[in-house]
């Protein structure tokens, strides 16, 4: 799918989708703030209605009508044609948070009786919903450890007789281990054991790399979700989801969307579209920040594993050069030591806020096994590889020296 010339995402991001003369001229977007929109006459309302349940089929070109916030809203129209560019997507959903984006992913294409292959360890959200909620309503989650064997053990799976894989559902880099997982050879597998009567489903969850550094839809998976609170978002200010893809794929996920009432609201879609303005800068200095901490944690002798794209093994290393064009901003590392140790160090930063979440301007500092991966079992985090000893860290924008600082200081209070 082309955009306007093939004018690069960071340029679109300024006025892709917008008309400023159908606003009075304001250069940006306003706030959407209705619930409902008038129709010109009865006929319209009631085309457009025909449109937004599939009572008819939407002429070459054609945009649907706005009918009802819940179904349409001009923010979130706009919003949706701009995220769709970073991946050249057919078209995108934006939704209240990323578990909505995810769930809603997940419910419109996976049945009563069917299974998800998922990695471990992913977003705690997304592990309580595929563990606890999904069986609930006699779906089944086989859990793969994210990596370089994925692949392998996901053959495995797909070989066994009556298998009931439906969906295929990856993190990568995973999250917090930051271990990559091989999009070409699982979207591979997916077709092989796919039938046209019941494909599987290649979905990827792209909150640590997206959209920058990852775009999964042009190495060929079926659906990209993310947490659009993160790097998308970047400001730590709200909270949203969206979710890239073919019309033909994204269109049950709407359908779930509009029963739901899970969209994000106009306000939110007005900040996010402020946001996409200067994702690519933000991304690539956190990036930047990223690499000058990771070559200083290295050096510390109280840092006894770093996790970090492009510090990990030599097949790691391959995959991730052939599906990222960058290295992040997401670090973990482990402590010498223990669960006390990690606090001593959490307890002791000065700069860096202790809080979940991750992708905003300032640089987050959590413990993994005590936060945001609580709800796993021993055995499931032994299995994720998420000790007491690991902390996380999402670096922000600020100056990095201070950073560096301020992270040096902390890591001294266990020598």
């Amino acid at each position: 799918m082309k955009h306007k010339g093939c004018l690069h995402p960071e340029t679109l991001m300024m006025g892709y989708g917008y008309d400023p003369f159908l606003s009075e001229g304001a250069v940006k977007p306003p706030v959407f703030l209705t619930s409902t929109f008038a129709f010109r006459n009865a006929e319209a309302g009631k085309h457009f209605f025909e449109l937004a349940y599939g009572m008819k089929e939407k002429e070459p070109g054609e945009v649907p009508g706005l009918i009802y916030s819940r179904l349409n809203n001009p923010d979130l129209e706009i919003l949706e044609n701009r995220l769709a560019v970073w991946e050249n997507a057919e078209t995108s959903l934006v939704f209240s948070s990323g578990m909505a984006a995810i769930s809603s992913t997940i419910l419109a294409h996976v049945s009563p009786g069917e299974e998800v292959v998922a990695t471990t360890p992913v977003y705690g959200g997304t592990h309580y919903f595929l563990s606890k909620i999904m069986p609930r309503w006699g779906m089944r989650c086989h859990w793969i450890p994210a990596g370089s064997t994925f692949v392998d053990e996901l053959e495995q799976r797909l070989q066994q007789p009556d298998h009931g894989v439906r969906m295929v559902y990856i993190e990568t880099p995973a999250n917090p281990s930051n271990q990559m997982t091989d999009l070409k050879r699982c979207l591979d597998l997916c077709r092989r054991h796919g039938t046209e009567e019941r494909p599987i489903r290649l979905v990827v969850d792209n909150t640590f790399m997206g959209p920058v550094f990852q775009q999964p839809l042009k190495l060929g998976a079926d659906i990209t979700v993310y947490s659009a609170t993160k790097f998308i978002g970047g400001h730590s200010d709200l909270v949203a989801g969206a979710v890239l893809g073919p019309q033909e794929l994204l269109a049950p996920i709407s359908e779930m969307r509009t029963i739901f009432g899970n969209m994000a609201s106009p306000f939110t879609g007005w900040l996010l579209m402020r946001s996409l303005e200067t994702v690519g800068i933000r991304m690539r200095q956190q990036q930047a920040n990223a690499r000058a901490i990771v070559e200083m944690l290295k050096e510390q002798d109280c840092v006894e594993k770093v996790y970090y794209p492009g510090e990990l093994d030599d097949e790691q290393d391959r995959i991730w050069r052939n599906q990222c064009s960058g290295t992040g901003s997401l670090i973990s590392f482990d402590i010498r030591g223990g669960e006390a140790e990690a606090f001593r160090v959490l307890d002791s930063v000065k700069h860096c806020k202790l809080a979940v979440s991750l992708g905003g301007t300032e640089t987050l500092i959590q413990h993994p096994a005590t936060m945001t991966h609580s709800d796993m079992s021993p055995e499931d985090m032994q299995h994720a590889a998420i000790s007491g000893s690991m902390i996380r860290l999402s670096v922000g924008i600020e100056h990095v020296d201070d950073i560096i600082e301020d992270l040096r200081q902390a890591l001294h209070t266990v020598r």
